[in-house]
């Protein structure tokens, strides 16, 4: 919907730092701006119009006395139901907006309108009277929200990027980070790749008052798994709440499309939502695309499929400018192409549905299933199987047939799961390539949450996981920002507080039934959809990096940047080029052990660095072209 910055401290030229913040985030809105200043607090909105189209929509909002300003990015889904009783409470509406129902509904229910909201949120609502700001981000985490708290100053923003225009914030690398990032593929935790930078977790809520900042959790979800009913009668509940949230996910002022992959996720919600438009991407290489499988599906139910072909060039060429949107590395080669979907879908539309989620809450990945198979293997006692391990490990080639199996099943499932599709580097691989090492800090960050949900199934502590750590910042952080870096919101109707309520009942039978996954789903999605769609085993976004990583102009280009200062800083660079070398000549050729992703984990992080900490303060994209047109 659009993003906003602000602040709460004192600095000269007040209003001329808001704008510059501004500035930094206008893909975020470009239809509008709007800005709040008095002498302790500065708010700056920036509008993507969905929801009443006109001005009266702008923000900062007001309420009845103007003693109260917010700022909103997101969508409240049943705003209108939450509207019909603050009216009846007496509080005045001056737009037709969901925004204005989170200001009069802070003034009438506190905090505790955060358990009435059904939707996507990151907001902040100043009370000039009290000089009390208030901000929450949803249960989720699809809106990101984030803070420094520096020299006297609270600083707020959607993205990082907005704090290096505040005369206030100090750029400062956090090398701590470094360690994780290389084993998740991203920064696990509310910390980021900037010192003093954090984001608000999900389903947490701020207050800071007299310089004291103060974080409260309100929401955590919770996996009963006591749903008595029959398999059929939950398929049928699956299939009623998904068809509900849908709907009012396309509660908007303006045409609401769908992304479209070949996947029962993104399938199950363009049949249900009847859209117009359905987008898709995919590249050259057969098997890294899904352009005609989706093409098929969109003809089977009669809607209208785009779809682009990414090039390796625009690719590649795209990675810098694209760090930036991000504000920091996330080494999923997915987010890449998601740009370039978003960027196609946005010549269309400015709404999008999309299928994150469903795997999370529904048990989908195919990683899910490892605990139910080989349990005879897991008859061996656990000292056994620990040597067995460490063998595997320390003497067995990688890439070595069963040497992964016997490494896995070597530890527990809390020492070994840390969230999907993870587990880039071991820590004593990323001790290795870090020329200062790193402490082993995995399980200082899953430790806390395998505690949450201990005496559960081993699916559920996984699901738990993924939807705390994969989930925020990889796949919604990701889904956020390629899509605002071209005007466009993807909302997520999976991610939903009805469906989650469903989805937090379901016994591991209707969820995983080795070697199918999403069970329930999946028999929703079967009613209305072709079977070959709805069974489609789990394959993720297909992207070919391996395969270019071997050809010599990526190889040369990845060589290049471990030369590259950055590169010597923080590595091992006589470690990387080897990694880089062997890939090329195919020492090991098994694609889930290759050292594809070792490269390009490195290869993000280096290109990010260069484009935030290698030339002062980074350039917007559109500044950028900007600047090279009035030179022609």
């Amino acid at each position: 919907m659009c993003g906003f910055v602000g602040y709460v401290g004192q600095v000269e030229n007040r209003e001329k730092v808001l704008v510059n913040m501004m500035n930094t985030i206008v893909h975020r809105g470009p239809d509008s701006e709007g800005r709040f200043v008095d002498d302790t607090a500065a708010l700056g909105f920036r509008r993507l119009s969905i929801i009443d189209l006109s001005e009266a929509g702008s923000q900062p909002l007001y309420n009845e006395d103007n003693s109260k300003v917010l700022v909103f990015n997101g969508e409240i889904y049943n705003y209108q139901e939450l509207r019909k009783e603050l009216v009846a409470a007496g509080h005045i509406f001056t737009s037709n907006t969901d925004s204005e129902t989170l200001l009069h509904g802070y003034e009438e229910w506190g905090e505790k309108l955060l358990a009435r909201l059904r939707g996507m949120y990151a907001f902040v609502i100043w009370d000039k009277k009290t000089k009390k700001m208030f901000g929450a981000r949803d249960i989720f985490g699809i809106k990101p929200l984030y803070y420094a708290h520096m020299n006297d100053t609270l600083m707020l923003a959607s993205e990082i990027k907005a704090f290096m225009e505040h005369p206030n914030f100090v750029k400062e690398f956090n090398e701590d980070a470094l360690g994780n990032y290389l084993s998740f593929q991203f920064v696990p935790t509310n910390e980021t790749f900037f010192k003093g930078v954090f984001c608000v977790q999900p389903g947490h809520y701020f207050t800071y008052e007299d310089g004291q900042l103060e974080i409260k959790r309100y929401f955590e979800p919770h996996f009963t798994g006591n749903n008595k009913k029959s398999f059929e009668e939950v398929v049928d509940d699956v299939e009623q709440v998904m068809k509900e949230s849908v709907e009012m996910h396309k509660i908007s002022d303006v045409e609401v499309a769908s992304y479209l992959s070949s996947g029962v996720d993104s399938s199950y919600l363009t049949y249900l939502g009847q859209v117009d438009h359905t987008f898709t991407v995919g590249f050259d290489e057969g098997k890294y695309s899904e352009i005609q499988d989706a093409k098929e599906f969109a003809a089977s139910i009669n809607m209208e499929n785009d779809a682009k072909v990414i090039s390796p060039e625009e690719y590649w060429e795209n990675l810098s400018d694209i760090q930036y949107y991000m504000d920091e590395p996330v080494a999923d080669p997915a987010a890449i192409a998601l740009y370039f979907l978003s960027e196609e879908a946005s010549k269309k539309v400015k709404v999008v549905l999309s299928g994150e989620g469903s795997d999370e809450l529904f048990g989908g990945y195919n990683i899910y299933c490892e605990p139910l198979e080989h349990t005879r293997f897991n008859i061996i006692p656990m000292p056994v199987r620990r040597a067995l391990g460490r063998f595997a490990e320390n003497h067995m080639k990688v890439g070595t047939k069963g040497r992964g199996f016997l490494m896995r099943h070597g530890k527990t499932l809390e020492e070994r799961y840390f969230a999907n599709a993870t587990n880039i580097f071991t820590e004593k691989e990323a001790n290795r390539v870090l020329k200062k090492g790193c402490e082993p800090k995995i399980q200082q960050v899953t430790a806390p949450l395998y505690a949450r949900v201990k005496g559960k199934d081993p699916v559920t502590k996984m699901q738990y996981l993924d939807l705390h750590l994969w989930l925020v910042h990889d796949i919604l952080m990701k889904g956020d920002k390629m899509g605002m870096a071209n005007s466009l919101e993807v909302r997520v109707p999976f991610l939903d507080r009805e469906v989650l309520k469903l989805a937090e009942t379901l016994p591991l039978d209707y969820k995983v039934r080795a070697p199918k996954t999403k069970v329930a789903l999946r028999g929703a999605a079967e009613k209305v959809i072709r079977s070959k769609t709805a069974e489609k085993k789990k394959l993720g976004f297909p992207i070919p990096i391996r395969v270019w990583l071997k050809e010599e102009k990526y190889y040369n280009i990845v060589k290049e940047m471990f030369a590259s200062e950055g590169a010597k800083k923080f590595f091992d660079t006589e470690y990387l080029n080897q990694l880089l070398e062997d890939h090329r000549n195919g020492v090991n050729t098994n694609e889930k052990t290759d050292n594809s992703r070792k490269i390009w984990t490195v290869y993000i992080f280096l290109v990010w660095y260069d484009r935030y900490f290698g030339h002062g303060k980074p350039v917007h994209p559109q500044m950028k072209r900007d600047a090279v047109a009035s030179t022609l």
